[in-house]
């Protein structure tokens, strides 16, 4: 049952908002969104919600821990739908205990959607608004409406979202992307090199196998059948590979097989110098992409789903593009291989080719700047963007709302 954390909204001098994340990139969304509103709102503000450790942080007790939901694919979600009614009803009960000003629901779709629903049930006159849009210009357009009829407002993080979803009437501000101004400027590639043995002129190859236990299993005999082809020709060729800590044990138990293994790297600081030291990287599809362009790095991209599960995907999805910022250069900056082309021999050749030719790995690094450039379509602080959004919503006379 959800418990009421304060007794001061009764007095009707705070404002309190609700916000709602419960996958790790959502936490730390939630987490900043919620530095930057009290930033400008001070201490007429409180938050309740559901969140992670960064937005317990903030001082937003969550009624249940949100781990239990994280997962991906057709099948994962269908096995999880009873938990994720239930964990709905919870986060529901919580906003009829504290009476929220405001409801922000940030990325996790089909979570969130549902979370609205029974939002709109417990009080009807609550404003509520989504932070991060499903990608409908990927798949399923039909959740521009669903959407719109669900919530009253959205932030959107790419410029490209916005014109699905005002089409369908509801008012969508482009906030920009907020991993997008990630900074590297203390990343130290070198220190890396030192630290592993590689010289400056010697050639590194960083290995992203992603952060869920589906994808490292999928992806890593792929990266393995990749290095054994690389290795061949080019043996003084180092690897490293950061692992999560929600992965390290499988992808321990992954590289015990390999006849080349590579330096596994833990923690944040040695992510972030990989990155910056790599002659260029294979990365599973996600946010390090991202992150590996804005830090210079030339890069294939790799994604491979369960069998049945790539054939609904495939009959789903409306986009030749994984990488958002192919999607927005539109076109390949960065290779892709997905599912059947998501082999040993193809990613190695894709790799062997950036890292043989100097020109060729400047090239994409310089299409990847630019694409990034269209990615932030001009917003210097999207977390500030979205804070400033939230405490105009809040400012709006309640029949506007």
């Amino acid at each position: 049952m959800a418990e009421c954390t304060s007794d001061d909204r009764a007095a009707g001098a705070t404002l309190c908002i609700m916000l709602v994340a419960v996958e790790p990139s959502g936490d730390v969304l939630g987490a900043a969104l919620a530095g930057a509103i009290r930033e400008r709102l001070g201490d007429s503000v409180r938050f309740v919600g559901v969140g992670g450790p960064l937005m317990a942080a903030q001082g937003i007790v969550s009624p249940f821990d949100p781990a239990s939901l994280a997962v991906v694919g057709v099948f994962n979600a269908l096995a999880a739908y009873p938990e994720v009614l239930r964990r709905a009803d919870e986060a529901a009960e919580l906003a009829g205990c504290e009476r929220p000003d405001l409801a922000v629901l940030i990325d996790a779709w089909g979570f969130n959607l549902r979370v609205a629903g029974r939002l709109r049930k417990v009080d009807p006159s609550l404003p509520i608004v989504k932070y991060v849009a499903p990608q409908v210009w990927a798949t399923r357009p039909g959740r521009a409406r669903t959407l719109a009829r669900a919530v009253d407002g959205l932030l959107t993080i790419h410029s490209f979202d916005a014109p699905y979803f005002e089409r369908e009437g509801l008012p969508t501000r482009f906030v920009g992307n907020p991993a997008l101004n990630r900074d590297f400027s203390r990343a130290d590639g070198g220190r890396l090199r030192a630290r592993i043995g590689a010289k400056p002129d010697e050639r590194l190859l960083l290995l992203l196998p992603g952060s869920r236990a589906g994808e490292v299993d999928r992806l890593m005999p792929r990266f393995a059948a990749a290095v054994d082809r690389l290795m061949a020709s080019r043996p003084g060729l180092h690897l490293v590979l950061p692992a999560a800590d929600s992965v390290a044990d499988r992808i321990a138990g992954h590289i015990a097989k390999w006849r080349h293994r590579p330096v596994v790297l833990k923690g944040e600081t040695d992510r972030w110098d990989a990155m910056v030291a790599a002659t260029a990287a294979l990365a599973c599809s996600g946010t390090v992409t991202t992150e590996l362009a804005l830090a210079g790095c030339p890069m294939v991209v790799a994604y491979r789903l369960g069998p049945l599960t790539g054939v609904i995907a495939r009959a789903l999805i409306r986009t030749p593009f994984i990488t958002l910022f192919n999607v927005a250069a539109g076109g390949f900056v960065a290779p892709e291989r997905v599912q059947e082309a998501c082999t040993g021999g193809i990613l190695a050749n894709d790799i062997g080719l950036l890292l043989d030719d100097e020109t060729a790995r400047q090239a994409q690094a310089n299409r990847q700047s630019a694409a990034l450039a269209i990615m932030r379509g001009g917003i210097a602080d999207p977390i500030g963007a979205a804070a400033d959004a939230v405490a105009e919503w809040l400012r709006r006379p309640p029949e506007s709302s």
